[in-house]
């Protein structure tokens, strides 16, 4: 299926579209470092990539990314309508969290990237382990 807009018009179109109940991740976040007793943390912090939490002092950034919006690989889910612009959308997403990541670590930010199906209790080991260093 062709997209009915060109380029410029989707570009613009997609633009306006403000984000909506994205924020449930961050929620839960917040509850594991309340019940970690995590402190130190700031949200709208002014940093390249607009990490989700950042601690200024531990020069730590947290990013917790969609499964689905960043091509994480537990979820093997691609819309069958439009899938080559969802593949191409998500291939991007990738690509700019990376760039995002090194020239964070280039300016010695430690990153730390939380995906969204690490905040389940069943995968709660390996949330532990990416974010050991804020418990120190």
């Amino acid at each position: 299926m062709s997209d009915i807009f060109c380029k410029e018009k989707r570009s613009s179109v997609m633009k306006s579209v403000k984000s909506r109940n994205t924020k449930t991740t961050e929620l839960k976040m917040i509850e594991i470092f309340k019940e970690l007793h995590v402190i130190g943390w700031r949200r709208t912090y002014p940093l390249i990539g607009k990490p989700d939490f950042v601690f200024p002092k531990k020069r730590i950034v947290v990013f917790v990314d969609g499964c689905f919006w960043h091509g994480h690989d537990c979820r093997n889910v691609t819309p069958s309508d439009n899938a080559d612009f969802w593949n191409a959308k998500r291939s991007y997403n990738k690509q700019h969290d990376a760039v995002v990541t090194e020239t964070l670590q280039n300016k010695n930010w430690t990153v730390i990237r939380v995906w969204e199906c690490e905040l389940k209790k069943k995968n709660r080991d390996k949330l532990m382990k990416k974010i050991e260093l804020l418990l120190l």
